[in-house]
């Protein structure tokens, strides 16, 4: 069994990986969904997934961790806690993401962008434009599950744990059998 095998047996053991039909946070419609707090709340895995991603970037020295809420808070913190750096969370406020709490992203600081799931990136690229904004360098970008088999590239430094190949559709483009099925919205955008 290869390494996304037994992430994939992970998730379907901890039930982090549904079926059904469901709103993305992007917006988007699938017949999967990732609800990866399910297995982040158990911390052997939580712990192990830190470290990969942590691994990954230790070499770069971030001062800073950002994740966007909700879905990058846990495992952004345990990264942060890997590589011994300080780690904050930027939020929605009105439908626009912001850095609140006291939170500040200091000029010239080296910021590891961590997320637990990617389809179209658009809550990363806010974040992504956060730190710009603060005159803080992007470091790179890591991600449990990219949704979108690599597709989306958002920075030259991005690592994904896993990458899938999860479809999903405009709400205009539903197939029928997946239109039949009532709804559920588990992102934390829409729900």
């Amino acid at each position: 069994m290869n390494e996304n095998d037994q992430i994939i047996n992970i998730f379907k053991s901890t039930g982090a990986l549904l079926e059904g039909h469901f709103v993305l946070t992007s917006g988007r419609h699938s017949a999967s969904y990732f609800q990866c707090a399910k297995v982040l709340q158990h911390p052997e895995y939580l712990t192990a997934f830190s470290i990969m991603i942590a691994d990954e970037f230790e070499d770069k020295k971030p001062d800073l961790i950002i994740s966007p809420a909700i879905g990058g808070v846990v495992l952004g913190t345990e990264v942060g806690t890997q590589l011994g750096c300080r780690t904050i969370f930027a939020e929605r406020k009105n439908g626009a993401m912001i850095i609140r709490r006291g939170f500040e992203i200091k000029c010239g600081e080296k910021v590891l962008i961590v997320e637990d799931v990617i389809t179209t990136g658009g809550s990363v690229k806010e974040v992504m434009n956060l730190v710009q904004s603060a005159n803080a360098e992007i470091l790179g970008i890591g991600v449990l599950v990219d949704r979108s088999n690599g597709t989306v590239d958002l920075h030259r430094n991005q690592y994904s744990i896993i990458k899938l190949n999860a479809v999903s559709y405009n709400e205009n483009d539903l197939p029928h059998e997946l239109a039949e099925i009532p709804i559920q919205k588990p992102g934390s955008r829409y729900s």
